[in-house]
Parts: structure tokens; sequence; C-alpha cells
């Protein structure tokens, strides 16, 4: 198989055995600008998608490396939960100058944690998924860099799990903002109440998660990362007048980080 292109927005396409056909192209309303789901990039696509001519993995991975412009941090080591958040991890290790080292491997013989049916079993669970390769990281300061923290009931065990094998210090860089809002789009993000950022335990949250600090990536970082290679490839395709110049503004929906949503709701 080879990638041919993405289709549009709003496009109905007919694939035969000998062609590719655009049936329709409903219209947006004038106007409105697009509002692709930003947390595609930053959890749900899978890394070698590719989403508005970019690689998903080479944004995960500007992601971090926006991370480590806003939140360094004196350590010895840069790792992540895997594999999720691998991109982000190495171009953080990347821009600070820090080995991007492996403390967990997966045990490929335990099942989903998140269907479990109550929080205890659910970290349990957790701590049963990951083995420990303490000799990376003993007596070190360790940055574990995540690509989300949703409840923050997950990375509570994990963090335990690497100071009872050593790590001197843990510290943990979110490769995307705090998830504050419901999606009211299609994403069934958890309840207001069950997201961590909304709770009374996010003013202290290094200290809730049992970590030496958290910070978590801007949403304007988020923003830039994403945008910096569709920006570049406009002006380029603007200053050669091609044909396949896209004008207009590029759009992402923000609305579970920022609470502004791209369309009016109706209740």
């Amino acid at each position: 198989s080879r990638y041919y292109r993405e289709v549009l927005p709003g496009e109905i396409v007919k694939i035969s055995r000998y062609d590719v056909q655009t049936l329709d192209v409903v219209p947006r309303p004038e106007g409105d600008p697009s509002a692709f789901c930003i947390f595609e990039y930053v959890y749900f696509a899978r890394p070698d998608s590719i989403f508005e001519g970019q690689m998903v993995y080479s944004v995960r991975k500007r992601c971090g490396q926006q991370l480590a412009v806003e939140a360094p941090v004196e350590a010895d080591l840069v790792s992540t939960v895997p594999e999720s958040a691998t991109p982000a991890a190495l171009g953080y290790a990347e821009k600070c100058g820090l080995p991007y080292v492996e403390v967990l491997c997966k045990n490929r013989y335990v099942g989903r944690t998140f269907i479990q049916p109550n929080m205890r079993l659910r970290q349990l669970g957790v701590a049963k998924k990951f083995g420990v390769l303490s000799d990376n990281f003993k007596g070190k300061r360790v940055v574990i860099i995540d690509d989300s923290i949703v409840r923050g009931n997950t990375i509570s065990p994990i963090i335990k799990l690497l100071r009872e094998s050593g790590a001197k210090e843990v510290h943990i860089r979110v490769a995307s903002p705090p998830i504050r809002f419901p999606c009211y789009m299609g994403i069934n993000i958890p309840t207001k109440e069950e997201l961590i950022a909304n709770r009374p335990e996010f003013l202290d949250l290094a200290k809730y998660i049992g970590a030496d600090s958290v910070v978590y990536l801007s949403v304007e970082g988020l923003v830039s990362s994403v945008q910096e290679s569709i920006k570049a490839r406009q002006a380029i395709e603007n200053s050669l007048k091609t044909q396949r110049s896209r004008a207009g503004k590029i759009g992402h929906c923000t609305a579970c980080l920022t609470g502004e949503y791209p369309v009016e709701l109706e209740w």
C-alpha cells in the first residue's frame, strides 16, 4: 500500500479499481473556519497517520521540543511510559541535550487497565502492566514525558514504582495542556468532575501523584507545534501561486482545553 492523499473535510470519495473520484464536497458555511480535533495529534491517532499534510509522529516530537523550551528541569535522563508519548520524549531529550533511556518495559500479557470496574483495580493493573529497568535509572533524576494526564490515576502507581526501584527524583512533563472541558463533537471525554484539572488536587498535582514536579505544555505551545509545518507549507504554496494553495485560516478545535467550541452549542 502507499499514501495517496487525504480525504478533505466534508468530501465524499469513490474508490474503484480504476481511480479515485470526488463525488461531492459538503460546503462549510461562509466564514466558518475549519476545526480539526487537536487531540487527534496528541493522543488518538496512530503516529504514522498523516493529517493536513504532516505526520502525527513529527508533530508529537515538536510538542516534546516545545515542552523542553517551556519546562526544562535539572535531570539525568528522559523517558516515557511506553509507548504513545515516545516521540514527545525523544523531542524533549533532544532539545534538552539529555539521554533518552527506557525505564519501563510493557508486560504484554496484561489486558487493558481502563476497563477495570474501579480505580483500585485500575491502579493495580497499571503496576502489573510494566516491568522496571532499574539498572537504567537507579540513583538518577528522571523526567517522564506523558502525552496527557486525564484523571491522574494511572501515572501515580508508575511514579511509586520508579521511586521504589531506586529513582532519586521523578519529574513529570505532559506534552499537552490540561483537559478541562467536555467534548460535544463525538469524543468520549470523562465528565468535568472526573477530570483532574478541575479537581482541588490539581492545585498541588505533584504532591497528589507523588512526583517532584509536574508541568503541562501550554495551549499556545501545542497549537504552534501543530501548525508550524502547515504554515510553512502554505507560505511556499502561496509564494509559488500553485493551484493547490489553500487560502483561509488554519483551524483546530481546542474546546476540551479552552472551552471555546467551534460551533454554538444547542441545549
